[in-house]
């Protein structure tokens, strides 16, 4: 079975493998630096507060992109799975994935909270469009 949302589906969750080789990339040379061990007898905060925010950053949008996209995956296979890869499904995943990239390189860069959540609302309204679009279809 082919669908045009299998390449967006895919394009995220090779963005997700991005963002997880740049948080080891950033946070093992701070840890060597800091000479930071990790204690599992203390509260993983206190160990992560050791660690510079900017190193953080990238480990944060890491989690992020493991919450809320999950259901874009489900939305997405279902779009597929049912047949529903047209233009407008299609635009809105791209949307959705473009959406999520802007949002993991303001939060790993600058990390300015209002703009990181503008970005993740209009993410989170194409999510809510294509699943009310494959709600139609389903209900």
């Amino acid at each position: 079975m082919q669908s045009t949302l299998f390449p967006p589906l895919l394009a995220l969750v090779l963005w997700s493998f991005v963002m997880w080789a740049w948080l080891y990339a950033t946070r093992i040379p701070a840890m060597l630096r800091g000479k930071l061990v990790y204690d599992p007898y203390r509260p993983n905060e206190e160990f992560m507060a050791k660690i510079p925010a900017r190193v953080r950053w990238k480990a944060d949008n890491y989690n992020h992109l493991m919450e809320q996209p999950t259901l874009f995956y489900a939305v997405t296979l279902t779009l597929a799975l049912l047949g529903a890869g047209d233009t407008v499904n299609t635009a809105l995943a791209w949307l959705y994935v473009g959406l999520r990239v802007g949002h993991s390189l303001v939060q790993a860069l600058i990390n300015v909270v209002a703009l990181r959540f503008a970005i993740f609302m209009a993410a989170s309204l194409v999510l809510l469009a294509m699943t009310i679009r494959a709600a139609a279809i389903v209900f």
